[in-house]
């Protein structure tokens, strides 16, 4: 019985060219690719907590780095004439101990908080998207060594690294954004790499190794592109979750250093003066904190749905 060669070798057996894989989704016109993009921006457009999140992300930007052009006050300089002063028109949410305008303080917290959570989470998704995808991809027992690598990450207590970290090393917004994401980046590894076990068997990838295509253009032209969606979601939890783990350290006392600050800082300070009725000093940073967390939680929640919808139409 006459077995056919496989579908990118023509019946000489010599390798032909092989086309784009069918789960990229695109037609000569482009027009299936704006039909999937289309349907997904149209499940996360339904997905109201994801819209109103998505609100609360673009106000914390304006705010935090739009807002201090208009509202101006010093960020630098301590002023004690002004120890705790309330509410008023001059200083709309007062100030705090040292005398900084609490208001624009929030604002330069933001600035901080965001900066350090979305450059942890992409830097924590680009490590662990590579190493993940290459463990996935290479397999065997070079596979079994780098998980056992995670594995043994995974089983550090971050936070108590961090604090250490934080003892050691002058914390700064750069220095936390690295010792965030070189703590992050295993959960990534682990994620992407189960994605990759399951592409790497696909006719198209396969047929990559039979004309001789390099393990790195494997991964990079197929693999991740077909797991973006995964990936994608992936970083949008590890911005909520580095911003989360930057407010604990602040809230420890182990954040960013004065003169710049974060929410954490800023809401442990305030815990000092909780029975003195300085309320100002409390709410506004524990607020944004929760605000910011929860509004990438629904995007990242309603970018799943939109994604899992694309799949399931292909």
């Amino acid at each position: 019985m006459a077995i056919s060669p496989p579908s990118w070798l023509d019946p000489a057996g010599e390798p032909t060219q092989v086309e784009a894989p069918p789960d990229v989704g695109v037609s000569p016109k482009g027009g299936r690719s704006r039909s999937m993009l289309r349907r997904g921006w149209e499940v996360f457009a339904e997905n109201k907590l994801a819209i109103v999140g998505l609100g609360l992300v673009l106000f914390m930007i304006l705010f935090s780095f739009v807002g201090p052009l208009i509202y101006h006050t010093n960020q630098v300089s301590t002023n004690l004439s002004l120890y705790l002063c309330r509410p008023s028109g001059a200083h709309l949410l007062g100030c705090d101990d040292v005398g900084y305008d609490e208001l624009g303080r929030l604002m330069l917290g933001g600035q901080a908080s965001l900066e350090v959570g979305v450059a942890a989470a992409v830097l924590a998704t680009v490590i662990g998207t590579i190493y993940g995808a290459f463990s996935g991809f290479v397999g065997g027992w070079t596979d079994s060594v780098l998980m056992r690598i995670v594995d043994a990450g995974l089983s550090i207590p971050d936070l108590f690294v961090l604090i250490i970290l934080s003892v050691i090393f002058h914390p700064d917004p750069l220095l936390m954004i690295v010792i965030i994401a070189v703590f992050y980046w295993f959960g990534v590894a682990r994620l992407v790499r189960g994605e990759t076990l399951t592409l790497r068997t696909r006719e198209y990838v396969q047929a990559v190794k039979v004309v001789g295509g390099s393990r790195a253009r494997a991964i990079s032209r197929h693999v991740v592109p077909n797991a973006i969606g995964t990936i994608i979601v992936q970083a949008t939890f590890a911005v909520a979750d580095s911003i989360l783990i930057l407010a604990g350290l602040g809230f420890l006392g182990f954040g960013i250093q004065p003169p710049s600050t974060d929410w954490g800082t800023m809401l442990s300070n305030g815990t000092t003066y909780v029975q003195g009725g300085y309320w100002w000093l409390i709410y506004p940073p524990g607020i944004f904190i929760i605000l910011t967390v929860v509004a990438f939680n629904f995007i990242g929640d309603a970018l799943r749905d939109a994604f899992e919808t694309r799949l399931q139409r292909r």
